[in-house]
């Protein structure tokens, strides 16, 4: 499907967006300077599980605002537009919901 012609959902909130992922991106970069270091072995596993919350917040954050823009506003149309929209947020939940 052709998503080129269509802002994302995001479009608003990508400076806020970016900010995540790059505060993720420092974490990841931090996981490795710990094992780089030969850190104990539970606080590595404790930053990769806030580094994955963070990582799942952005993950959230992006579907929220699928939902309130993309499917909306398919919805709205209505048509098999409305329908792909729909399930294309029901298959990303159920990748969130399976990682």
């Amino acid at each position: 499907m052709d998503h080129d012609h269509q802002h994302p959902g995001y479009s608003d909130d990508k400076a806020a967006v970016l900010k995540r992922l790059r505060r993720v991106e420092g974490q990841v970069r931090g996981l490795t300077r710990m094992v780089e270091e030969d850190t104990y072995c539970i606080d590595v596993l404790t930053q990769v599980s806030a580094t994955t919350k963070a990582l799942e917040a952005v993950a959230l954050k992006l579907l929220e605002e699928h939902l309130a823009h993309c499917v909306v506003d398919a919805a709205r149309a209505g048509g098999p537009e409305a329908d792909i929209k729909v399930k294309e947020a029901t298959d990303a939940i159920a990748r969130l919901v399976r990682s």
